[in-house]
């Protein structure tokens, strides 16, 4: 399974559209690119391995594999970047302002159902992580 996720930066976050084959999963909020430094920024574009992953913390989510000078690069529940995130990224159902959404929960839910069906069949699922300016589209 492939996830994109498409990216649009502003000095105060990082917009997404997480899609699948084409349609949209979810939106995602992430910190501002401050040049991959950790904890004060989001990571840079590229493809990883996503993973399962528990913590008492966020229960089931997802694991960014392999990202460079970084670690524990996660998907979890957040609603406002700068607040709750150390360079993860934060699935939102909608975005409410530049690194804020809402209903992220409920959107990790939906982006677990996708692809934690896939890896009971023990397949791979890769996130791309693009800027949108390459895509020759806007998406917010």
């Amino acid at each position: 399974m492939d996830l994109v996720l498409i990216r649009t930066y502003f000095p105060e976050g990082t917009q997404g559209v997480l899609e699948w084959n084409g349609t949209i999963v979810c939106y995602t909020i992430e910190l501002p690119w401050l040049g991959n430094q950790k904890r004060i920024s989001c990571i840079p574009e590229g493809e990883y391995i996503l993973q399962k992953r528990f913590s008492p913390k966020f229960k089931w989510h997802l694991h960014l594999m392999n990202v460079p000078s970084r670690d524990l690069i996660l998907i979890h529940p957040a609603n406002d970047a700068k607040k709750e995130l150390l360079g993860c990224i934060a699935p939102v159902t909608k975005h409410t302002g530049i690194g804020k959404g809402s209903n992220s929960r409920k959107a990790l839910e939906k982006l677990k159902t996708l692809v934690y069906t896939v890896f009971d069949r023990n397949e791979e699922v890769k996130i791309s992580i693009i800027d949108s300016r390459l895509q020759g589209n806007d998406k917010k």
